[in-house]
């Protein structure tokens, strides 16, 4: 006779339920950012409970960044942007645009291929998995203003690699197109290898400053991405304010 495998979930009161069945559609990318997720009615239907116990959810989401509510549209899943991460990082583009000057961007280097050894160890990835290597250098006033060198892990997005990136930049893609959960920056001031140096058209040894960023969506690698900027002409700002630590499960 075949046994039936308990799943963990029937444990879960109603309301953590409902949460994690919602949770679980946005961070694997079932609803992407901008989708709008079924109504608090609809909810209440599907799930035989009360108004009151969708309402906690839905405030729940809102308040842990999943979900944006909107009185009379209904509520979506959150659009992603740069300023999600504890630290801001802006788009290039509105970095260029702030100073005053013409942005533009060119796709350097397109490659796909397996991850390395090392690639394996720092993304935690099989060595079946494929990556898109990009190396994207933005310009502004007609200047070299960043070099961006990017993987981005394709069983997580594959539609990537038929994108041409053309219209967006892979950053800003990125983020409208692929939920994510977690993040991780590095920052360092760096001396300018060769082909930072013919990329950023600086002297060889000259300062740059360096930001690495890697995101994750639930346990896997979405993307990692160095950033190099001409040290002399950059400034990183970041502004905090005092957060609520919440957690989505309520445990």
């Amino acid at each position: 006779m075949a046994t039936m495998n308990i799943r963990p979930e029937v444990s879960l009161s109603l309301h953590q339920r409902i949460l994690k069945d919602i949770e679980d559609n946005i961070l694997t990318g079932r609803w992407p950012p901008g989708y709008k997720i079924p109504s608090e009615q609809a909810l209440t239907e599907q799930y035989a409970c009360s108004r009151m116990t969708v309402n906690k959810v839905v405030t729940q989401l809102a308040r842990a960044g999943l979900v944006l509510r909107r009185r009379k549209t209904g509520s979506i899943v959150m659009p992603q942007n740069s300023q999600s991460a504890i630290l801001e990082i802006y788009d290039i583009r509105h970095e260029v645009e702030a100073l005053g000057l013409d942005y533009h961007f060119d796709i350097q280097d397109r490659t796909v291929r397996s991850p390395t050894k090392a690639e394996q160890d720092a993304l935690s990835l099989s060595s079946r998995r494929r990556l898109l290597q990009l190396s994207c250098l933005h310009y502004a006033g007609g200047e070299p203003f960043c070099l961006e060198e990017r993987l981005i892990n394709l069983s997580v997005v594959p539609q990537a690699e038929s994108e041409s990136f053309r219209e967006l930049a892979p950053g800003p893609w990125l983020l409208q197109h692929v939920p994510w959960n977690a993040a991780e920056h590095r920052i360092a001031a760096e001396a300018a290898d060769d082909a930072t140096s013919k990329y950023l058209s600086v002297p060889k040894g000259a300062p740059v400053l360096l930001v690495e960023r890697q995101t994750w969506r639930l346990d896997e690698t979405v993307t990692r991405v160095r950033l190099t900027y001409p040290g002399a002409q950059h400034a990183l700002t970041a502004r905090f304010t005092p957060t609520q630590s919440l957690n989505p499960l309520g445990m």
